[in-house]
C-alpha cells in the first residue's frame, strides 16, 4: 500500500501543496469495519489503496483516509460503545449485510474483480456484459459490497 502518512498522523505537511492530503470538500463514503488494520491491508492489495492518513483510538483504528482509483474512502473500526454518537456499525453487526454498494468506475472491470477476489473478497456477481458496459460485484472480508463498472462508450440521447 502506498503509505503517505505516519502511523498516527496526517500525510507529510512539509510541502506547500500536499498531493497526499485528504480532501476538504466533496463527498466520501465512511466505512465502519471490524479489524481496521486488516481492512487497510486488504484495500491495499485488492484496490491498490493509498493511505493518506491514519489515527488510532482506544487501541483500534480511529480513522483512516484512503485514495482508491482517484476517489476517497474513509474508514474506522466499529466502536459499539459509541454508536449513539457515531451513528453506524460494521456490516458484521448487521449479519454481514450492508445498506449500500461502493461503485468503482474502472477501465477493466475484470482486472479489478479478479484482483479483489484474489485478495480475499467473495464474488457476488461475476463480471458480465451489460447494456451499459462490463460489470461485476464482490463482498469484501468486512462485509462491504463493491461494484466494478467499465462503461461502454457513451452516446447522447439524440443518438
Amino acid at each position: 500500500m502506498s503509505d503517505a502518512s505516519a502511523e498516527n498522523g496526517p500525510a507529510d505537511d512539509s510541502q506547500a501543496e500536499d498531493i497526499h492530503a485528504p480532501p476538504t470538500s466533496g463527498v466520501a463514503p465512511y466505512l465502519s469495519v471490524r479489524d481496521g488494520a486488516a481492512a487497510l491491508d486488504f484495500y491495499a492489495r485488492a484496490f491498490d489503496a493509498e493511505l493518506l492518513e491514519r489515527y488510532d483510538f482506544e487501541g483500534k483504528l480511529g480513522h483512516a483516509t484512503l485514495r482508491i482509483n482517484e476517489g476517497i474512502v474513509m474508514l474506522a473500526d466499529e466502536f459499539p460503545q459509541h454508536e449513539a454518537m457515531i451513528g453506524n456499525v460494521a456490516p458484521a453487526s448487521l449479519g454481514n449485510r450492508t445498506t449500500f454498494t461502493l461503485n468503482l468506475y474502472v477501465t477493466d472491470a475484470d482486472l479489478w474483480f479478479d484482483r479483489a477476489v484474489a485478495a480475499g473478497a467473495d464474488a457476488i456477481r461475476p463480471c458480465s456484459d451489460e447494456f451499459f458496459g462490463r460489470h461485476g460485484k464482490v463482498r469484501d472480508p468486512f462485509g462491504h459490497v463493491w461494484s466494478f463498472v467499465a462503461l461502454k462508450s457513451h452516446h447522447g440521447a439524440a443518438d
